[in-house]
């Protein structure tokens, strides 16, 4: 056994030491936990009720175009506003000056926003209906403070009729017949039959879907504005 002081009596190493580094490591546990459902900070404002106004509808017959909307506006499970005016016109211009009509859904305060540079637009190109969508589409999607705007926009002068989004999109229909708003797709559907098995002139045609929608759709009344071209 060698002696306390000599040099391999310095340098050996408790066997409980040895036994530690050529011990098998333990494997670890890989598997993910669940995540913790987010907790709201105290901080945040309470969610607003949505708003949901409503149905807007244009359709287009013999050379004449209308475009209509009804009068409801609905804050969560409340009617709000029973004779609110969603549709405007823009006189002198559009094509041959003749006017443009506006119709949107969403928001009052996006849409008046909204309605505000559609018209600046359609000023820099008084004649050009499809290229100032474009221009107002380009803004609302790119400009900061625009794209935060949540709304829906058709727009008919006496030739085009488009829709216009905040994704980006102008859209012209083939038959000219757009519906937004949580009852467009029944007065868009309602209006197609009338064209195929009517002879109704384009207000009355409009006037007549715009009814059928608000007899099924809860967020739709029977109070009706309607302007022409």
């Amino acid at each position: 056994e060698p002696a306390p002081d000599s040099p391999s009596a310095s340098t050996s190493k408790p066997a409980s030491s040895i036994a530690a580094i050529y011990a098998p490591k333990r494997a670890f546990n890989t598997r993910k936990l669940p995540a913790m459902p987010r907790q709201p900070l105290r901080s945040e404002p309470p969610a607003r009720p949505r708003i949901r106004s409503t149905t807007v509808l244009t359709v287009r017959r013999d050379g004449q175009v209308a475009l209509g909307a009804d009068g409801q506006v609905s804050m969560g499970d409340t009617v709000a506003k029973p004779d609110a005016v969603k549709v405007r016109k823009i006189d002198d211009l559009g094509a041959d000056g003749e006017g443009v009509l506006v119709g949107f859904a969403g928001s009052a305060a996006d849409a008046f926003a909204l309605l505000e540079k559609f018209e600046e637009a359609l000023r820099a190109r008084p004649e050009d209906l499809r290229q100032a969508a474009v221009d107002l589409a380009k803004l609302w999607r790119t400009d900061r403070m625009l794209r935060r705007l949540e709304s829906l926009m058709a727009v008919a002068d006496k030739n085009t009729s488009l829709l216009v989004s905040g994704g980006g999109d102008v859209i012209e229909p083939g038959d000219g017949v757009i519906g937004v708003g949580s009852g467009g797709t029944y007065a868009v559907a309602a209006a197609r039959a009338l064209l195929r098995h009517s002879t109704l002139d384009a207000q009355t045609l409009c006037r007549e879907s715009l009814g059928v929608a608000a007899e099924i759709c809860v967020y739709t009344n029977d109070n009706l504005t309607v302007l022409t071209l």
